[in-house]
Parts: structure tokens; C-alpha cells; sequence
């Protein structure tokens, strides 16, 4: 089932992606059931907020009605950031799988590790999977940035 619910958490990336997002993508699974899904707007909205991970577990806890996600696990295509971890350790989410590490914000380990800090809970267990599919999928994103931004500077210095 890990797999299945990540590929969904990739078929989000994707849609961010398409958008002209960073490309993750994040599903909140209780016991079987998705409760909560989301991926990157923060380009589109212009706040800082806008991750995957916030967006899934808003929605977790409105359709589940409370603050507390027990019993959940998150989905994520990149390790979270501290503020998605912050808010993981909040809602008392109980495993997490991610895929690709981000080196340069990673708070599951890669930068730092909050779900080894003495906080009142932390996640009983973070599995990393899929993480070529997740790590390829943002490699081709910044690719063709980096391809479009170049483009660009070319055609302003032509025109």
C-alpha cells in the first residue's frame, strides 16, 4: 500500500509541476482512507505556507474534523522542511515516508532531524521510498527552469 500511496503523492507532484510549482505532493491515509492531499502553490498564491505537506494535513483535519491526525500517516515526494515537520509533530501524525532528501532544507535528518528532538510526540516511525521516482521527478522540473531562464536571457539579448 506504501507504494500506492506515494505514486498518488507523485501524481500531485506532477500536477504541481505542470503549474510551474516545485514539484512535491503530499496524501494524508487514515487507516486505508485518503483524508488529505495537497501540493505546492506557493508561486501561484505567493505564500511562504503553500507546501504540500500544509495543505494535505489542513485538509486531513477538516475532513476528520480536530487538530490531532492519530492514526495517519503522510506521504510526501521530499523529505519535509522544518516547518512542515512542525507542523507533522503538531498534529501527532504517527509515520511518515518521504521520498527524495532535500540537503539543502531536509528536517527528517538530511539538515537537521525534529523527529529526534525531545518533543511531547514525534512520528513513531519515517520510512524513505520511492526515492529515484521522487528525485527525478525534481531534477527534470529544475532542468527545464534552468532551460527556460536561459532562453529567456538569450531572447532579451537579442531583441
Amino acid at each position: 500500500m506504501d507504494r500506492q500511496y506515494m505514486r498518488l503523492a507523485l501524481d500531485l507532484a506532477r500536477c504541481a509541476a505542470a503549474q510551474g510549482e516545485v514539484p512535491v505532493g503530499a496524501v494524508v491515509v487514515h487507516r486505508g482512507q485518503v483524508v488529505g492531499w495537497g501540493y505546492n502553490t506557493r508561486e501561484q498564491s505567493r505564500n511562504a505556507l503553500d507546501h504540500a505537506e500544509i495543505k494535505a494535513i489542513d485538509m486531513a483535519c477538516r475532513n476528520l474534523g480536530g487538530w490531532r491526525l492519530p492514526d495517519c500517516a503522510l506521504y510526501v515526494t521530499l523529505e519535509p522542511c522544518a516547518m512542515c515537520a512542525g507542523a507533522i509533530i503538531n498534529a501527532r501524525i504517527d509515520r511518515v515516508c518521504f521520498g527524495a532528501r532535500d540537503e539543502k532544507f531536509g528536517a527528517c535528518g538530511s539538515v537537521v532531524d525534529l523527529f529526534s528532538q525531545p518533543f511531547t510526540y514525534c512520528p513513531k516511525e519515517v520510512v524513505q521510498l520511492m526515492e529515484e521516482e521522487s528525485r527525478q521527478l525534481l531534477r527534470e522540473f529544475f532542468a527545464d527552469l534552468r532551460a527556460r531562464k536561459r532562453a529567456e536571457r538569450e531572447k532579451g539579448r537579442e531583441g
